[in-house]
């Protein structure tokens, strides 16, 4: 009796230091490189739906202009996770830092290169991009990095352009409107917003199957929620209780009408334009990844991409399964309804 007793009291003493483990873990910082964006759009949603709570945790979101400004917290220790490009994963890897990915759901950037019509006649190719300057979230951000990957692919070096940090929302349309920036690299909803009102020129497309294709040659891997590998080991808890929120979002964006999903963001995410916001949802269907995965094809993309214009990747032996752990997605489809 005396044993079975003691049993029961180190069971009930170890479930009570789990929960209490649980609940000093439950505060989560994610640091987001433009929360306005359709390509971090499960990340607003799992807030938005209240999958945060229903997993127990006190998610604060925490808005930058661009994902190097995201990365920058979460080495700066500032943040506790990212919602940003894997390619960030994989830059990291080459120089020894050990960052991973865990659910991706962007399964291509959906990053759009365009021109002030002002200027079409002047820039014509990516060649032309040559003196000029070019909008992007944030330097050093992804929708910088495809810049220059277009720009090495027409035999450009990354210092022929210069880049200016606009942000992902209203202030990005108004810089090119103004005439501050010849061409603009940028994410929907800008991008569509500015095509509805005839502001501007597509010259690269990566928001559809076909689109990233012709760019990259196949899927590449874009918006994941990535950790630095202690915040991993020390909380493997919370890693899947996020990862469980962004697949639930993911099943429910599946599913969900335009309209449905312009109803659940804030509305200042529609940029003063409920209906246009919904034909930039819809244009963006085929980026959302459905079952949270990013295959090995994918991650070589996403290193050959980097290689084409940053040299200390060029020569680096990168092992891209290092950037990627399939462990929690895989239990979050097999437990999440």
């Amino acid at each position: 009796m005396r044993n079975i007793v003691g049993r029961l009291a180190g069971a009930f003493l170890a479930l009570a230091l789990s929960c209490g483990l649980a609940a000093a873990q439950s505060k989560v910082t994610i640091a987001v490189g433009g929360g306005a964006c359709l390509c971090y759009l499960p990340t607003v949603l799992a807030r938005q739906l209240g999958e945060y709570d229903k997993a127990g945790l006190a998610v604060e979101l925490v808005d930058l202009k661009g994902g190097s400004d995201a990365l920058k917290a979460v080495l700066g220790g500032s943040a506790d996770v990212v919602s940003g490009y894997f390619d960030h994963c994989v830059n990291l890897a080459a120089k020894k830092q050990e960052l991973q990915s865990f659910v991706v759901y962007d399964r291509f950037p959906g990053l759009v290169l365009v021109v002030s019509p002002k200027y079409t006649a002047e820039i014509k190719s990516i060649k032309d991009l040559v003196g000029r300057k070019v909008g992007v979230t944030a330097p050093g951000s992804s929708t910088n990095m495809i810049a220059w990957y277009l720009m090495a692919k027409s035999g450009l070096k990354p210092d022929d352009a210069s880049f200016v940090g606009v942000g992902a929302g209203p202030s990005a349309i108004a810089a090119i409107k103004r005439g501050d920036i010849d061409a603009i690299s940028n994410i929907d909803p800008v991008i569509a917003t500015l095509e509805a009102s005839g502001d501007v020129v597509v010259m690269a497309d990566t928001r559809t199957t076909e689109g990233a294709d012709k760019v990259f040659g196949g899927p590449m891997p874009a918006a994941v929620l990535y950790f630095k590998r202690d915040f991993i080991e020390k909380n493997p808890n919370t890693v899947q209780a996020l990862v469980n929120a962004f697949y639930k979002s993911l099943k429910w964006l599946e599913k969900a009408t335009p309209e449905q999903i312009a109803d659940t963001v804030p509305q200042e995410y529609w940029l003063g334009d409920k209906a246009q916001y919904m034909k930039a949802v819809q244009a963006n269907r085929q980026v959302y990844s459905l079952d949270g995965i990013v295959g090995e094809g994918s991650r070589k993309r996403s290193l050959d991409f980097l290689r084409q214009f940053d040299k200390e990747i060029a020569d680096a032996k990168v092992d891209t399964a290092k950037t990627w752990d399939d462990r929690f997605v895989k239990k979050a489809a097999a437990t999440v309804k």
